[in-house]
C-alpha cells in the first residue's frame, strides 16, 4: 500500500504543531476518527487478496499505533504544559500567618449533648423532644408524684401564673424531662428506646444548682427488659462518654416515684492530685439516678403494665459537662462570659462521633 510513509509524516508534524486540546482532537479526528483517513484505509481491505490484505494491514496498524502514540504523548505534554503555567499564575505565601479560629465556638452544654445522642444512638435510642411548659398530669400525676410530694411543693417548682378562679391545676415549667417519656410512649406505644433531652427548672441555686439546668432522661420498654440491661447500658454509656476503656458503677436502693425498684448509681472514680479519673481508684461519685418503670407510669402512659416492662434514667448534663472538662463552677455555664466560652468551648466543625472521637 504506497503512500503511508507521506501519510504518517503528514499527521506527526500537524500533532507537532496542535496547540491546544480543540487542534489535537481535530488531528486526532482527520487521522483516526470513523470517517478519518486511516479508517478509510482499512475499509477498503476487504477487497483486495489474502496475502495482500495481510501485508497491508500490518502497515496500517503500525502506522495507526504510531499516529496514536504520537496523539497520547502530545496530550500529555499538553495538561503538563497547563499545569506549569497555573502552578506559575498561583502561588502561596507559606510565611504567612496561619488563619485565626473561629472566634464562635459551641457551648459545653450543646456538645455533651450531641455526644450522649452520638452514643445513645449507637444503642437504637431516638432523640425525643416536649414542651418546657407542662401540665400537671404530664409533670407529676402521670409520673406517679403524688400530691403532697415535696417537689409539687411552691419552694420547689416553679407555677405558671393563673386567675384566681380558674379550677384548672395549674401548668409548670417542667422539673425533669420525664413528661417526654410520658408523651412518647403515648404517641408510641411499645416497645420503645427514647433519650429526652433538655432545659428543665426548680427551685435551685448555688454553685452546683441553678435554677434553670439540662438534664437528659432515657426510657426502654419491651417484653423483659430488666435491670440487667439497665446496668449494661449504663456501663457503656460511661465507658464511651468518659473515654476510658473500662467502668465499675454501683447500683444504691434508693426511692423514686416513678421507678420500682429505683437505684442511684455511683461510678469509681478517683481524686489524686485534685484531678478526677474515672474507672480507676477507690473513691465512688453519684452521676445518675435509675430503675424499672412503676407499672401505674406504663399504665398513665396507656401501656399495658402485664405485657410490658422497662427501664428508666435520668441525668444532668450540666454536671457530666463538669465533670467530663473539668469545669469547677456550674454557674459559669450561664454568665455568657466570653473568656469562658472561648477557653471551654468547641470548635463547630468538630462534630462528636464513637468512630472518630466524641471530644476530639
Amino acid at each position: 500500500m504506497d503512500g503511508l510513509d507521506a501519510l504518517k509524516a503528514k499527521y506527526l508534524a500537524a500533532l507537532g504543531n496542535a496547540q491546544g486540546e480543540a487542534a489535537l482532537e481535530e488531528v486526532r479526528l482527520s487521522a483516526l476518527g470513523k470517517k478519518g483517513e486511516i479508517s478509510a484505509l482499512m475499509s477498503t481491505l476487504g477487497k483486495m487478496e489474502p496475502e495482500a490484505r495481510k501485508a497491508a494491514g500490518a502497515m496500517l496498524n503500525v502506522v495507526k499505533d504510531e499516529i496514536d502514540s504520537a496523539l497520547r504523548a502530545k496530550k500529555a505534554a499538553l495538561a503538563d504544559a497547563a499545569l506549569d503555567e497555573r502552578l506559575r499564575s498561583e502561588w502561596l505565601d507559606v510565611t504567612l500567618p496561619g488563619r485565626p479560629r473561629p472566634r464562635g465556638t459551641i457551648h459545653p452544654v450543646s456538645q455533651v449533648m450531641e455526644e450522649l445522642t452520638a452514643i445513645f444512638a449507637d444503642m437504637g435510642f431516638a432523640v425525643a423532644e416536649g414542651p418546657q411548659v407542662e401540665s400537671d398530669w404530664y409533670n407529676f400525676d402521670a409520673l406517679n408524684i403524688p400530691p403532697e410530694h415535696p417537689a409539687r411543693q411552691e419552694h420547689d417548682t416553679f407555677f405558671m401564673a393563673r386567675a384566681s378562679d380558674d379550677p384548672r391545676p395549674p401548668h409548670v415549667l417542667r422539673t425533669h424531662t420525664s413528661p417526654v417519656q410520658i408523651r412518647a410512649m403515648m404517641e408510641q406505644g411499645a416497645p420503645i428506646r427514647v433519650i429526652a433531652p433538655g432545659r428543665v427548672y426548680r427551685m435551685d441555686m448555688d454553685q452546683t444548682h441553678a435554677p434553670m439546668f439540662h438534664q437528659v432522661e432515657g426510657l426502654a420498654i419491651d417484653r423483659d427488659i430488666s435491670m440487667a440491661n439497665l446496668k449494661w447500658t449504663l456501663e457503656e454509656f460511661c465507658r464511651a462518654f468518659f473515654e476510658v476503656p473500662s467502668v465499675e458503677l454501683r447500683f444504691r436502693a434508693s426511692h423514686f416515684p416513678f421507678t420500682e425498684p429505683s437505684a442511684e448509681v455511683d461510678i469509681r472514680c478517683s481524686w489524686k492530685d485534685g484531678q478526677l479519673k474515672i474507672g480507676e481508684g477507690d473513691s465512688w461519685l453519684e452521676i445518675l439516678g435509675s430503675g424499672m418503670v412503676h407499672p401505674k407510669v406504663l399504665a398513665s402512659a396507656g401501656v399495658d403494665p402485664t405485657q410490658w416492662q422497662g427501664f428508666a434514667f435520668g441525668m444532668g448534663i450540666d454536671r457530666i459537662a463538669m465533670l467530663k472538662y473539668g469545669i469547677p463552677d456550674l454557674r459559669a455555664f450561664f454568665d455568657s462570659d466570653l473568656r469562658w466560652l472561648r477557653h471551654y468551648g468547641f470548635s463547630a466543625l468538630d462534630m462528636p462521633n464513637l468512630p472518630g472521637g466524641l471530644s476530639s
